[in-house]
């Protein structure tokens, strides 16, 4: 079977995010000012063969924890489809 993962990574909320404030402040000179906070993650598109889909998960698991996020640092999440 063919399965899709979208991929959320984001950065702990515990952790600075200067992205997210350097777009604050850019918002901000843009004259939007009433944007309270602005956090800045990755977002990953992972197309892959399973025979099922706890294998799938299995894979994007291990996929996450071991290459795509830093676990120290960041979050995710994801949504398997099987298409």
């Amino acid at each position: 079977m063919n399965f899709v993962a979208e991929i959320n990574i984001m950065t702990k909320k515990e952790i600075l995010d200067p992205q997210g404030k350097a777009v604050k402040l850019g918002l901000g000179n843009l004259g939007i000012q009433d944007v309270e906070d602005v956090r800045i993650g990755k977002h990953i598109t992972l197309n892959l063969s399973a025979e099922t889909e706890a294998e799938a998960k299995n894979k994007v698991e291990t996929a996450c924890q071991k290459l795509l996020a830093n676990l120290i640092m960041e979050t995710y999440h994801y949504e398997l489809k099987a298409v």
